[in-house]
């Protein structure tokens, strides 16, 4: 089989892995970059650094994780002059990933001039939400006009989630409806019929919904108001207030769950709110897609959170049992890509290892063979 690279370039880190087939034959992240004291100085020094440790003999493709696509890009794109264009345009939507997106790219053609990039887009798997899920309630043409609208996040987790969740049941993708939980240090739920998106919960940025490490998640427009005329901050600092040092981090002082949690065992009501806040909110969620869908197969967690705290999705799942939703304690605590419901549950209750670059290989072979 061909060889495929993948590169996920984050806002200070590149992780990529070499796939043949669907085998891992390297991988690693460089992290720190920019950073002081850290690693490389810029992206294009990391990936650099990477390309020269592999063989890449054979090599078919090397497939991009680009954040945001915006309405033009819903599916994985073959990168041109062109394209680049655009997603430099769409930088304002995603000042913190498309630079760093756009860098990756740039320097894996300069490298290797002979080998088709491929864009893989976050929030290409969204593009079929339907209008009434995209459009806020704000005036038309002002939307328009500034491409105010819900794009989605996590496009490739829910994508790769949603599909292995199929497989689990042992039934076709195309039939199985499946409310995904992607919970890392970002947050987001994704309502998935029959493997198409129609419900999401990051909206225009990865700031709406749920609450995350360092994101509040959804709160009253007015309280940005609020802040900038009661209490003075500017528009930069309310921006770097709600994404840096809200979520867990501004209700418990720490960003990260599992300290959360320690904190919560020891008796300390902050990190007992901020797990209940937190907790509450994807409870919300999931009743609310379980309402839009009609018909629920399957909930599924994944990322860090989703994978590996076991009190959260019990916590998060608890009272849903008229809705056929149930979580079997024994398996809760268990590991791997598994059932936790209890056998018989009408709702299958799935916790599944995501592997966004596993799909970003697949959809990058998938355009460069012409399957898409």
């Amino acid at each position: 089989m061909s060889k495929v690279l993948v590169l996920n370039c984050g806002s200070s880190s590149v992780k990529y892995r070499l796939y043949d087939g669907d085998s891992v034959l390297d991988k690693g992240v460089v992290e720190r970059i920019g950073e002081p004291g850290g690693g490389p100085s810029d992206h294009g020094g990391a990936i650099r650094q990477i390309l020269a440790g592999l063989d890449l003999t054979g090599l078919a493709a090397v497939g991009h994780r680009v954040v945001h696509g915006g309405r033009r890009f819903t599916a994985p794109t073959l990168v041109d002059d062109a394209v680049l264009a655009a997603v430099t345009e769409l930088v304002p939507l995603a000042p913190l990933h498309n630079p760093a997106n756009l860098a990756g790219i740039a320097v894996a053609r300069e490298a290797l001039p002979e080998v088709p990039q491929v864009a893989v887009f976050d929030t290409a798997f969204h593009h079929t939400l339907p209008d009434s899920a995209a459009t806020y309630a704000i005036d038309l043409e002002v939307a328009q006009r500034y491409g105010i609208r819900r794009y989605g996040f996590h496009g490739t987790s829910h994508a790769y989630v949603s599909r292995r969740t199929a497989e689990l049941l042992g039934r076709p993708y195309a039939e199985v409806n499946t409310i995904s939980l992607h919970l890392g240090n970002g947050a987001s739920a994704c309502a998935v019929a029959g493997g198409r998106s129609v419900a999401t919960s990051m909206g225009m940025s990865p700031l709406e919904g749920l609450v995350m490490g360092t994101r509040s998640g959804d709160l009253d427009p007015t309280i940005v108001f609020h802040l900038r005329r009661e209490g003075g901050l500017g528009v930069d600092e309310i921006d770097d207030l709600l994404n840096h040092h809200s979520g867990l981090l501004g209700l418990a002082g720490v960003n990260d769950m599992r300290e959360v949690l320690a904190r919560r065992a020891a008796g300390d009501e902050s990190a007992a709110l901020a797990f209940d806040v937190y907790c509450r909110r994807i409870t919300g969620y999931l009743g609310a897609y379980y309402a839009l869908l009609g018909r629920v197969d399957a909930v599924t967690f994944t990322a860090g959170v989703g994978e590996h705290a076991a009190p959260v999705r019990a916590a998060a799942l608890a009272g849903l049992d008229r809705l056929g939703i149930a979580v079997d304690p024994g398996r809760n605590a268990g590991s791997g890509d598994r059932f936790i419901s209890p056998d018989g549950a009408e709702v299958a209750v799935c916790v599944v290892g995501t592997d966004e670059e596993r799909e970003i290989a697949r959809a990058a072979r998938a355009v460069v063979s012409g399957g898409n």
